[in-house]
């Protein structure tokens, strides 16, 4: 997690910037073009890295002014933050919906309405958006079970590590995980714990495990941020990470020196997918279709991968 005096450092310079191109407007004398992104928090770290890519992307294209809100891990707030947006006119929202059903409302009303919706890895109920881009939660999912059952030899107990519950991504990585899992029986499910992708949140999730004195073998976390406070957890427990098959997603740099110290078995990448986001929303200002579904694919990486492996961030 980033800690805060540096988000402000950064949002700052950031602000005057989109000032500045605001005041400037497009080439000649046409209006701007206001894309906005709804994210769902900028205390995790991955969700600021994602932030931070759009930032740059947009800021490199003329006639474009790009703003984001942060609504802090609440749900009630990020469905304030849509209707902000569609209030202004935005030509292109985007959205990384914190609850799938709970923004479903607030997202048809505004495509509805003719605002391009683009969600940004995780879905939300029905069909009211114009694309979606994004890893294969579900194949990812299905894919770390496999993983943990060859680690494991076909025996023992998994702990998973889940994302927010209402999270479309949290979600699919946990049916795909848990139904995968089935086709190993000598693997045992030891307790789906919501971490909510945040440190503090699996450092505690794991402690109450660790408490109730029913053992592990593998913790399955649904991203490397909960994998790190999974180790702290049990380091402060006087456990090895190593002695456990950890696996987690993203592939940031911590996971990767993890992996390198033996402390973390393997992390799946999971890319911003912002580059992949932009393109859609320059078509669609552009007035070309879009694909109604980009997938941006995902990777395992494993000891022997990590040094050639990039982090994501």
């Amino acid at each position: 997690m980033f800690p805060n005096h540096k988000m402000r450092a950064w949002l700052f310079p950031a602000l005057l910037l989109w000032c500045l191109a605001a005041a400037g407007g497009a080439q000649g004398g046409e209006r701007p073009r206001l894309v906005a992104f709804a994210q769902d928090t900028l205390a995790n770290d991955y969700r600021l890295a994602q932030v931070r890519a759009l930032v740059e992307a947009f800021n490199r294209q003329p006639g474009v002014n790009f703003v984001f809100s942060d609504a802090q891990g609440e749900t009630a707030r990020q469905v304030a933050d849509v209707e902000d947006f569609v209030a202004r006119g935005v030509d292109v929202l985007i959205v990384s919906p914190r609850d799938s059903r709970a923004l479903a409302p607030v997202l048809a009303k505004a495509y509805r309405q003719g605002i391009p919706v683009v969600l940004l890895m995780r879905r939300v109920e029905g069909d009211a958006y114009t694309t979606w881009v994004g890893p294969d939660d579900g194949q990812i999912g299905a894919a770390a079970a496999a993983f943990i059952a060859a680690e494991l030899q076909g025996r023992g107990t998994v702990l998973v590590l889940q994302g927010i519950p209402g999270a479309s991504t949290s979600q699919m990585r946990t049916a795909a995980f848990v139904e995968a899992l089935r086709r190993h029986p000598g693997l045992r499910l030891h307790s789906i714990r919501p971490a909510n992708y945040l440190r503090a949140d699996a450092v505690k999730a794991v402690e109450e495990a660790l408490e109730e004195g029913r053992p592990f073998d593998a913790i399955y976390a649904q991203s490397d941020s909960m994998a790190s406070g999974a180790r702290l957890a049990l380091r402060k427990h006087g456990i090895d990470p190593g002695r456990l098959v950890i696996v987690g997603i993203d592939y940031i740099r911590e996971a990767r020196q993890a992996i390198a110290d033996g402390e973390q078995r393997a992390s799946f990448t999971y890319p911003l997918s912002t580059e992949a986001t932009a393109r859609v929303v320059r078509d669609i200002l552009a007035g070309r279709p879009v694909p109604r579904r980009v997938v941006v694919p995902s990777q395992l990486v494993t000891r022997q991968g990590s040094a050639r492996q990039e982090p994501v961030f």
